[in-house]
């Protein structure tokens, strides 16, 4: 399955190179505001968590100044956060804090329709994204606020599919040094969990939903 989806990256940005001479490089990065959406048993149990992406761009103009297709290759880290959890420890009888939060990171293939208005510029198109790992992170708190301990390990992707389609939807400014700022929004068409295993079936029909504030540069084609 990760063969099929480098063939995708390949394909992707390598079918407009020879008929594209203006064709154009540039990075990106930022960052996202995740949590989850579909259909979920319980949603109060989720909150949204702060993520970042970051990865390389290609960019080949269809219609000069106007209309240009934009396939992207970024790494990106979204999730959720838990509620937090009160409780009294024993034996000495004191209050204790509980958060915690998921961490999925995937590797992830936009390829978007860019539209430019001036200095303004929108953008939409599918996604294809490969789950890489899985992060638990616990912090304990005590009464006063002060983190008493803080564990990460990763957790096994069995439940979980590996492959999620989606889209991309945005919008944003570019400046004439090639500099971008803009907001964009990422869902998906397919849920992510196969078999929920660790959260008690809250996850079933669960979906990613994330928000990003990327920060885009594009770099002179040189001719």
């Amino acid at each position: 399955m990760m063969k099929k989806f480098f063939f995708a990256v390949a394909l992707a940005f390598g079918t407009f190179t020879a008929a594209q001479a203006q064709a154009t490089l540039g990075v990106r990065g930022g960052a996202n505001l995740s949590n989850l959406s579909g259909d979920l048993k319980n949603e109060d149990r989720f909150e949204n968590k702060v993520g970042f992406h970051g990865g390389l761009i290609v960019n080949f103009p269809v219609v000069e100044d106007f209309f240009s297709i934009q396939p992207e290759l970024l790494y990106s880290r979204k999730g959720f956060k838990n509620n937090s959890e009160e409780y009294t420890s024993l034996p000495l009888l004191e209050k204790r804090r509980r958060e915690g939060s998921v961490d999925y990171n995937y590797l992830e293939l936009p390829v978007l329709g860019h539209f430019n208005a001036g200095p303004l510029y929108f953008e939409f198109g599918p996604q294809l994204s490969y789950l890489l790992s899985v992060n638990n992170k616990t912090e304990l708190y005590d009464s006063n606020g002060t983190r008493i301990s803080s564990e990460k390990d990763a957790k096994s992707k069995d439940g979980l599919s590996e492959f999620e389609v989606g889209y991309a939807a945005g919008l944003g400014f570019r400046a004439s040094n090639g500099i971008s700022l803009g907001i964009r929004y990422n869902g998906a068409f397919s849920d992510f969990v196969k078999e929920d295993v660790n959260f008690e079936g809250d996850l079933t029909n669960a979906r990613h939903s994330v928000f990003m504030l990327t920060l885009g540069l594009r770099f002179p084609s040189g001719n």
